[in-house]
């Protein structure tokens, strides 16, 4: 069997390098337009930061799994096509912040249907709105010169930071095709390859349109866990409860569960926002304004517990940070991972910024380039001036030193483990810290000398 992979970033690259690992029988071709890219997946130095990855690759790269720009000749040699390009929300015209934009998934349907040779399996691995399927299959259909193709929803369910024990001990693997008899084929021609590794009662198959509304409603369940604990922890520091102890005691009950009820200052990643605002658009296209509005709402509460923690940070400080030298450890939007994308430290530093403070950001993954790109692309409103005052750190040291403040934003591990009584030594007094994970022991930081505060503390 051939297997080719349109799309070589978060999700196509890992997906496939474990198909080739879990199946050294069936030839893997990941395939990307962008040459820097293929080059880097090629090299020993990956696009991507995730742990565990570049073993995974070290073994099948060269053998099994090849990462190449030759798209046309990959989809021709292919038995099976995994659609893993972007689909960002919309930047303009209708549903514009809200919608997804698809221009890549059509792209990839047409080329596809120029360059098949015979029938196909096109397999739907970006994240994409329900019915998606209808617009693939009719390019497909009106393009396709009498070749049968077959589209199937397999959305991924990766973490990131944790992608590859994900993909080795996935909780689900979910195929959704059509309910027919070449639909059911196409269904079990996928569920044979994931069977190589993956326990059968683990593969769940559905219709199209559950699978692809799957994705969404997960990420959308996921991210409201977040906002509700999070919207908890104002309501504690407003009454001296510990949102911690909340949490521990709410997540012992069984219907409830522990996950994702660790308050912060807010989520971010490619997924969570995306999809919520591209689930609330869905729900208003179908007539559901009441449904739109309330998964709305946790993109609200996300965006709000970002500015409430840079607001605290400004009236801790005597309600000026104006020329103070605040200190930001963390930009990625989680540890292992020097993905950015929607972080919470880009909204946090954006804030203080605009108070005209002087913000230094420490990450250990995240360049300076990608560190300034994300705080001033875009609108840039409330910030004139404010590039001289944003500066990268080689480490939580020089980050730290001469700070009035530190802001821990990220919850990388080394974090936990750093010499906070050489840190305070070298700080402006009083010296503040605000834990915006929740991830150090604030009672011998105030031993040391520190103000220090906690989300729900």
């Amino acid at each position: 069997m051939k297997i080719c992979c349109i799309g070589a970033g978060y999700v196509g690259g890992p997906t496939m390098a474990m198909i080739a690992l879990k199946a050294p029988k069936i030839e893997v071709r990941v395939v990307d337009m962008n040459p820097t890219r293929i080059a880097a997946w090629n090299s020993d130095v990956l696009p991507i930061y995730e742990p565990g990855l570049d073993e995974v690759v070290r073994q099948t790269r060269g053998k099994n799994l090849h990462f190449t720009t030759e798209v046309h000749e990959a989809i021709r040699a292919a038995d099976i096509i995994f659609v893993a390009v972007n689909t960002p929300t919309k930047t303009y015209g209708v549903g514009a912040g809200r919608a997804a934009d698809l221009r890549f998934i059509e792209s990839v349907a047409r080329t596809i249907a120029e360059q098949a040779n015979g029938p196909k399996i096109i397999v739907e691995k970006s994240t994409i709105p329900v019915k998606t399927a209808e617009t693939i299959k009719d390019i497909l259909a009106a393009n396709s010169r009498g070749f049968k193709f077959e589209v199937l929803s397999n959305p991924e369910f990766l973490a990131e930071g944790t992608a590859v024990a994900d993909l080795q001990m996935p909780d689900r693997v979910l195929i959704g095709g059509e309910r027919t008899p070449s639909g059911e084929a196409a269904v079990q021609t996928l569920v044979d390859v994931y069977a190589h590794w993956v326990p059968r009662d683990r593969i769940i198959t559905t219709n199209l349109w559950s699978s692809e509304l799957s994705k969404l409603v997960a990420n959308a369940f996921l991210a409201q866990r977040i906002s509700s604990i999070n919207s908890i922890s104002a309501l504690c520091e407003a009454t001296g409860a510990d949102v911690d102890e909340v949490a521990n005691a709410i997540g012992k009950d069984s219907r409830i569960g522990p996950k994702f009820l660790k308050a912060s200052v807010g989520f971010g990643g490619s997924c969570f926002q995306k999809d919520i605002l591209n689930l609330a658009y869905l729900c208003e296209s179908f007539g559901l304004p009441e449904v739109s509005a309330y998964w709305e709402s946790v993109v609200r509460i996300n965006d709000w517990q970002k500015h409430r923690f840079a607001g605290k940070i400004v009236r801790s400080l005597f309600n000026s940070v104006a020329d103070k030298k605040i200190a930001v450890l963390g930009f990625a939007f989680k540890k292992d991972t020097d993905d950015t994308r929607e972080s919470a430290a880009i909204a946090v530093c954006r804030d203080l910024l605009g108070e005209q403070a002087r913000v230094i950001v420490y990450d250990p993954k995240v360049s300076a380039e990608e560190i300034r790109r994300d705080v001033f692309g875009g609108a840039r409103e409330g910030l004139a001036g404010a590039d001289a005052r944003l500066t990268v750190a080689k480490n939580a040291y020089e980050a730290t030193d001469g700070a009035h403040a530190v802001a821990v934003v990220t919850e990388w591990d080394e974090f936990r483990t750093l010499d906070f009584a050489k840190i305070f030594e070298g700080m402006q007094k009083p010296a503040f810290i605000f834990d915006g994970r929740n991830i150090l022991d604030l009672a011998k930081l105030r031993a040391l000398g520190f103000r220090a505060s906690g989300i729900g503390k």
